[in-house]
């Protein structure tokens, strides 16, 4: 796995991945960004979110159900530690559109968050990391 970030403007960076995919990163503007793009620590909460809906997508439909849309919102709090801060709690809501089996989608959130996605799995070495869920 590799990615290329390139310096567009002071801090605002695109990064590449091997495929061709982009993504727009900036710091804020008190540290001379242009707010043009995710910031890395909105990333990592992005990360969450995308890897466990692709892992909860994945499952919902080995379990032939019936999903017709899904909406992920994740909000982290930090803490800073020396020079630095790190996320110390994390919540991801899923927002589940179709007709589903609620059991099913209590099984895929915690196959995933607590097995498959490996974000989660490398963020909870420092945070602690909740879920809650909605079907419409």
């Amino acid at each position: 796995m590799k990615i290329t970030i390139d310096q567009l403007k002071s801090t605002h960076m695109e990064a590449a991945n091997e495929e061709g995919g982009l993504i727009r990163m900036d710091g804020s503007t008190s540290i001379g960004g242009l707010e043009g793009g995710f910031s890395p620590m909105q990333l990592l909460l992005a990360g969450v979110g995308g890897c466990s809906a692709i892992d909860i997508i994945g499952i919902l439909e080995k379990q032939r159900q019936d999903l017709e849309d899904l909406t992920v919102e994740v909000e982290g709090d930090r803490q800073s530690v020396d020079e630095y801060s790190e996320f110390t709690e994390i919540h991801v809501k899923y927002i589940f559109t179709g007709d589903l089996d609620e059991s099913k989608v209590e099984r895929a959130i915690n196959l995933s968050l607590d097995k498959y996605c490996s974000v989660s799995k490398t963020l909870e070495k420092t945070s602690e990391i909740t879920h809650s869920y909605e079907i419409k």
